[in-house]
Formats: structure tokens, C-alpha cells, sequence
């Protein structure tokens, strides 16, 4: 099989690519790689989806962009620089961002976690850095939430608190990983077409094992599992299907093409009962 990386336009210019992967492999510990001659390239103002199944390799992917991990062959850049040196430009939102029920904290000081650095810990908050919370909780649409106990929100609103306190750094890149996984069916597509709302200010990289975020107005879709598939539409090809779920006699796989143009597409989402 295969595996192909987004291709440069002639038009791109470098100050338009946010982060390039090319032929990156990486293994844990002498392990059985993990990731094999990936390559991706991300531009400013997309909005990416990654998937591919548990222990495909996509939190790796995530982690040796933010720079928490080295590839064992290839080059990575983020906005030019080593992705530990662009770091403080990207806000994340890891796959278990969540709080217990009952510890007493607002939402407002959650945000403000966002803003706080490590030389001002354990003074006030000044008056532009509440300011700067509170417009963050404008942009995800809870801006009377400020006050409210965060273990109070639904899974939704928490989420929106999370991606609060990543705008409260004022990031040019947002990763989220499995955003959804705490989310009930019905509230994650609302959910992704919030995130769509945001890639006018900021690109956005969502990384998902569930095929429903190919509705809501992503613009391109990456498929991980060791290999890479990348396609500038978004749909899920019948090679991406192939790489993710194992080899299908071609033009029999009834979900080849899945994405919104797909006639079957909302027929297939609906739950079993």
C-alpha cells in the first residue's frame, strides 16, 4: 500500500505552513515501530482531523509535534522552529482533560490557568489577564459561565472550558485529542462545527477514532495506523479504509467515499436501537 503526505501547492508559501512532518518514523523502546515514514504538512486556518484506531500511532504523532517526543528518523518543524521551541504557540487539549465532580473550582480559574505563567504563580490574577479569560469564554459561547463550579457543566461545557483555558495562551495551533470521548452522540456534532467556527483565528488538528467529524465542515482528513493517508477532502477513501480496518476487495466496500457526500453517510451515523 501506498502512503502519500499533503503535497505543496506552488502557491504555499512557507509562512503559510504551520508544521511539516516528512518521513518521520518512531519507536518506543526498541519496540515494533509505532509510526513509519510519515510525512504531513499542515497550513495556517485548517482544520485537520487525524484518525485511525487505538494504538495506530496518532497520540504519538500529537506528542512529537508539541515536541514531548523525538522521532528516531525525520524532520519535524512547527512555524519553523523545533516543536519544542514552538510549543508556547500551541494550545492542547489532551484526551483526559477532566476534573472530579466535586472539586471547587470556577470556570473562570480554570481559564485563567491558561494565562497564568510560572513567574506570576501564587500572585493575583491582574485585571487583562481576567479580561483575556473572559473574552475566552466569549469565543466558546459560555461567557455567563464564569462563576459556575466547572464539575456542574455538562461533558460538552467542559470541554468548552478546556478549549477556553488553550485560546487564554492566545495559541496560533490548537491539538485536541479525542475531544468527543466525554461528550454524549448528540452533542458532538455541535461540538465539531464549534471547533469549525474557530479555525478563522487559529488551525485546528482533531484527533478521533470516530468517523462522525468527517460532517462537520473539517476541511481534510489524515489517516493513522503506523502509515499515513492524507486527503485534501474530507472524506475517508477506500485506501484509507484499507490502512485502518485491513484490505477489502475494491469496489465492493460499501463504505468507501464516507464523508458528507456520501448517500448513505447520515443513514449510517443514525444509533442502532
Amino acid at each position: 500500500m501506498t502512503h502519500t503526505s499533503s503535497p505543496k501547492p506552488p502557491e504555499v508559501r512557507d509562512s503559510q505552513v504551520v508544521a511539516d512532518i516528512q518521513s518521520v518514523d518512531f519507536a518506543y523502546n526498541n519496540s515494533p515501530k509505532v509510526l513509519e515514514d510519515v510525512s504531513l504538512r499542515i497550513l495556517q486556518g485548517q482544520y485537520l482531523a487525524v484518525l485511525g484506531p487505538n494504538g495506530g500511532g496518532k497520540t504519538t504523532l500529537i506528542k512529537i509535534l508539541l515536541g514531548l517526543l523525538k522521532p528516531q528518523q525525520g524532520q519535524v518543524s512547527v512555524f519553523g522552529q523545533t516543536p519544542a521551541q514552538a510549543r508556547p504557540r500551541i494550545g492542547y487539549l489532551p484526551q483526559y482533560a477532566e476534573n472530579r465532580d466535586d472539586f471547587p473550582v470556577s470556570v473562570l480559574d480554570t481559564v485563567l490557568m491558561g494565562v497564568r505563567t510560572k513567574k506570576r504563580w501564587g500572585m493575583r490574577y491582574s485585571a487583562p489577564e481576567r479580561e483575556k479569560a473572559l473574552q475566552s469564554l466569549e469565543e466558546v459561547g459560555l461567557s455567563g459561565y464564569a462563576d459556575r463550579l466547572l464539575g456542574h457543566l455538562s461533558g460538552g461545557e467542559r470541554q468548552r472550558v478546556f478549549i477556553a483555558r488553550a485560546l487564554a495562551a492566545d495559541p496560533e495551533l490548537l491539538i485536541l485529542d479525542e475531544p468527543t470521548s466525554n461528550i454524549d452522540p448528540q452533542a458532538k456534532f455541535c461540538f465539531y462545527e464549534f471547533l469549525a467556527e474557530l479555525k478563522a483565528s487559529v488551525s485546528i488538528i482533531v484527533v478521533s477514532h470516530d468517523l462522525s467529524i468527517t460532517t462537520a465542515h473539517i476541511d481534510s482528513i489524515a489517516c493513522v495506523n503506523k502509515m499515513l493517508l492524507y486527503n485534501a477532502r474530507p472524506e475517508v477513501t477506500q485506501e484509507m479504509f484499507d490502512l485502518l480496518y485491513g484490505m477489502h476487495e475494491r469496489h465492493t466496500c460499501p463504505m468507501a467515499g464516507f464523508g458528507p457526500s456520501h448517500p448513505g453517510f447520515l443513514n449510517r451515523l443514525q444509533p442502532r436501537s
